[in-house]
């Protein structure tokens, strides 16, 4: 009860003043969802849009910088706003270079597991960044990127065709029509135990007979 209450002190302390984060992220855990709330608050961002959800462990070095729309997830990616190498350019031939772009992520827009967008970039609306990807020039409305440095790999309208065709097949499926939203905490053991018994078979009782 008192961890609760806690809790419930140090959130709303955090998202009203922006103070105390890491003890905030520490012990209340916020979802993806909060932290991009938080984000749009505090974080210094040109603009951040509604339905938005980034991981804590996100990096964008020059939030003043970035624009991000409606319905946008970041993963633990970074966004990176200037080109760090201009300090040493500059000493090596006593110039004064400066490279520092915008990044602006429309809407519907999907970042993956360790992208990196670099400065200049604009993405989407309703595009898709691939895990590992490196983006170095915009990204069309509806594309699939990938590689490095990225490149177009698919379409996200034919994309989402095949796994909605697919979901429907999976033995799941029932549980996947019936569920509100991403996530369900009462329905994922059920959502798990069936996914594992479908990749992998009924679960063996001695695993050393593997």
């Amino acid at each position: 009860m008192l961890l609760r209450l806690c809790r419930s002190l140090i959130n709303r302390y955090t998202m009203k003043t922006g103070r105390a984060v890491g003890l905030w992220k520490r012990l209340c855990k916020p979802q993806n969802y909060q932290y991009a709330e938080f984000l749009g608050r505090h974080g210094g961002f040109n603009a951040i849009g509604v339905e938005c959800r980034f991981n804590l462990d996100v990096v964008v070095t020059d939030p003043a910088y970035v624009r991000v729309g409606n319905n946008v997830t970041l993963s633990s990616c970074a966004l990176i706003g200037h080109d760090g190498s201009i300090g040493v350019l500059n000493r090596a031939y006593g110039l004064r270079l400066d490279a520092v772009g915008k990044i602006d992520i429309r809407d519907n827009v999907f970042i993956g597991y360790a992208a990196v967008v670099l400065p200049g970039v604009t993405i989407g609306p309703n595009a898709i960044v691939a895990a590992g990807a490196v983006v170095t020039k915009d990204v069309a409305a509806g594309d699939i990127v990938g590689g490095v440095p990225a490149r177009p790999i698919g379409k996200v309208d034919e994309f989402v065709a095949r796994l909605d065709a697919e979901t429907r097949l999976l033995p799941w499926w029932s549980l996947i029509e019936s569920r509100v939203g991403d996530y369900d905490p009462i329905l994922e053991p059920q959502l798990r135990d069936l996914r594992v018994a479908h990749f992998y078979g009924p679960r063996r009782q001695d695993a050393s007979s593997v």
